[in-house]
């Protein structure tokens, strides 16, 4: 298997990740963490990997968060994410990017 498949339920997301010159308003810094841990999302074969990497600080999430999952990008802000599984596996769907803080 080649490691995960990802959907986005925010389209601005999607083009965060793949149009280079595009930021959705974010600062340089946060896109650069946002595009590499997405990278390491597609690459991981399944979540163990990111429970495995403790700087992640991956958790799943409670009350009206219950069901989704966050993953730090740095000291301010969590990748929100939903894990599914589909015929080919696990799916990772990107529901937002959020300020801690």
């Amino acid at each position: 298997m080649l490691g995960m498949e990802v959907r986005y339920e925010d389209a601005s997301l999607q083009r965060l990740e793949s149009d280079p010159a595009y930021t959705a308003g974010f600062d340089a810094a946060l896109v650069k963490a946002f595009r590499k841990r997405m990278q390491l999302i597609r690459a991981a074969l399944d979540e163990r990997a990111f429970y495995a990497l403790k700087s992640l600080h991956y958790e799943k999430l409670r009350g009206d968060r219950e069901g989704q999952r966050s993953m730090r990008l740095n000291d301010q802000w969590r990748l929100i994410l939903r894990m599914e599984e589909d015929a080919t596996g696990k799916l990772v769907v990107v529901i937002a990017i959020e300020d801690y803080h």
